[in-house]
């Protein structure tokens, strides 16, 4: 009966430690079978956001990759040039010089806001309709223009005139003018609104880090005493001999950097 027990007790022992060593055998299977599943499941793999773009068409994203790598965000340019008349201004008003500075926004490779501030003076000469007295003096004509900037497309063009950059340019300006006549006391001020009309060309210099700039506009103005032939003199009005009445245009050259 011992001999049995201790044979029972033998065998009991061993299939205990039958059973521990083949317990990190299975649970280390199921492991590595587990893990096998998880790659090849296609439900667990899916990734949402391997689809996403922000674009809607490829088109998008390619104008979006050519702006970053050839556009410009913003440029600062300083302007130098001359300013003339229209009608009797051009009779009455002296071309002179004009500077100014532009600040201009890319919206993308084509259109761009652009903000300037231009000033000059000018002499001046009025002649009453007798003939008898004339009023000579100075006036200073400063402007602030908020003009839309469109280039034009040169990739079609050959190879030297595809690297310029024509615009044309269209919007609005308040300007500002100021008489300082002599024999006159104090001087006389006035603002209007007016529309520009322009176009331009840009040459790229420094890799594209700088440019030079040409640009002509076209200026329409309407002053208070537009079409009329009067100046104040202090102790009244005296009539000229040619009514108030023009436009004025201008030529700058300007220099900018990009960025």
């Amino acid at each position: 009966m011992k001999t049995i027990s201790g044979l029972n007790r033998a065998i009991a022992v061993a299939s205990l430690l039958v059973m521990g060593l083949a317990l990190p055998t299975q649970s280390w299977a199921q492991n590595e079978k587990s893990y096998l599943l998880a790659q090849t499941d296609p439900d667990e793999a899916y990734d949402p956001f391997t689809d996403y773009s922000e674009f809607d068409e490829e088109s998008d994203e390619e104008a979006d990759i050519n702006f970053f790598r050839n556009g410009r965000f913003f440029t600062l340019g300083l302007a130098g040039g001359t300013r003339g008349f229209t009608g009797n201004f051009a009779d009455t008003y002296e071309s002179a010089p004009e500077f100014g500075i532009f600040i201009t926004y890319f919206f993308d490779l084509r259109l761009a806001m652009s903000i300037g501030f231009q000033t000059g003076d000018h002499a001046v000469k009025f002649t009453t309709n007798s003939g008898a007295t004339s009023y000579t003096g100075n006036v200073s004509i400063t402007s602030m223009n908020f003009n839309l900037k469109y280039y034009m497309n040169t990739q079609n063009v050959t190879r030297g005139l595809a690297d310029l950059n024509p615009y044309i340019l269209g919007g609005v300006g308040q300007f500002y003018r100021t008489y300082t006549i002599a024999g006159l006391e104090g001087y006389s001020r006035d603002s209007t609104m007016g529309f520009d009309l322009g176009a331009g060309l840009e040459i790229p210099l420094m890799r594209k880090k700088a440019f030079l700039g040409i640009q002509a506009a076209y200026h329409y103005v309407q002053f208070g005493d537009e079409n009329k032939s009067m100046i104040s003199t202090g102790g009244g009005q005296e009539k000229l001999d040619k009514n108030i009445t023009g436009d004025f245009y201008s030529f700058l050259a300007i220099i900018g950097m990009n960025f």
